[in-house]
């Protein structure tokens, strides 16, 4: 068995993984609409349950290097990137399917609202690598699963806030709105509104491009951080 098909298999073995990729998604989508700009409420909340899921899949990462899994596998020839990207594709492999399932009951559900289901799971997508990504980062400035996951929660909820998942961007002062551009989350929110006004896919990119120099530097922190 491949670290790929064993990483999709023991996520999805995992109780609270289930409920992050099957469970809550299948509530967000019922949602009415009722999120400010004329949005079901839950495509304002997707973003950061995307977190949440990212986060909970990644530390099953800190979990192998916590438990030192490569010194029990050494005898097999696993290097640190073949480990680590398996493991990442495996992740976001979900988070995508996931977002492909949200954009299919976009178009079941809510094909008034959207103007473009094309653009939807693009940015969906995206933001699912990227949120893999931060948490990549995030996970490998801590040692223990449990210290990151207490403080990750902080950090989400603060993203939440700037991002404009609790309330509108427009609604907080200047000056927060331009501290905003620099997280994922802001960003995630500006390629949601593109895909429900249904636009040009060139006034996409400037989102997409944004997530992707996360992803990018994320990836490139997180990675520096040996398993074993």
């Amino acid at each position: 068995m491949t670290i790929f098909n064993f990483a999709l298999i023991r996520s999805v073995r995992s109780l609270p993984n289930l409920i992050f990729l099957l469970g809550l998604p299948a509530a967000v989508v019922v949602l009415p609409v009722g999120g400010w700009h004329g949005l079901p409420l839950g495509y304002h909340f997707y973003g950061i349950l995307l977190l949440f899921a990212a986060s909970k899949l990644v530390h099953m990462i800190m979990e192998d290097r916590k438990n030192k899994i490569l010194t029990r596998i050494g005898v097999a020839p696993v290097t640190h990137f073949k480990y680590l990207s398996q493991n990442l594709l495996a992740f976001a492999l979900l988070l995508v399917g996931q977002s492909a399932v949200i954009t299919c009951s976009a178009w079941l559900l809510h094909a008034d609202v959207f103007g473009s289901l094309i653009q939807l799971f693009s940015i969906l997508s995206m933001f699912s690598v990227t949120a893999i990504s931060f948490s990549l980062a995030w996970s490998s400035m801590f040692r223990q699963p449990e210290s990151s996951t207490a403080v990750m929660l902080g950090i989400i909820l603060i993203m939440a806030v700037l991002g404009g998942t609790l309330f509108p961007i427009q609604a907080m002062p200047a000056s927060l709105q331009k501290i905003a551009m620099v997280s994922p989350t802001y960003w995630f929110h500006e390629g949601i509104m593109l895909a429900k006004n249904g636009g040009l896919f060139a006034e996409q990119l400037t989102p997409l491009g944004i997530l992707l120099l996360f992803a990018i530097a994320f990836m490139l922190i997180g990675s520096r951080k040996k398993l074993a």
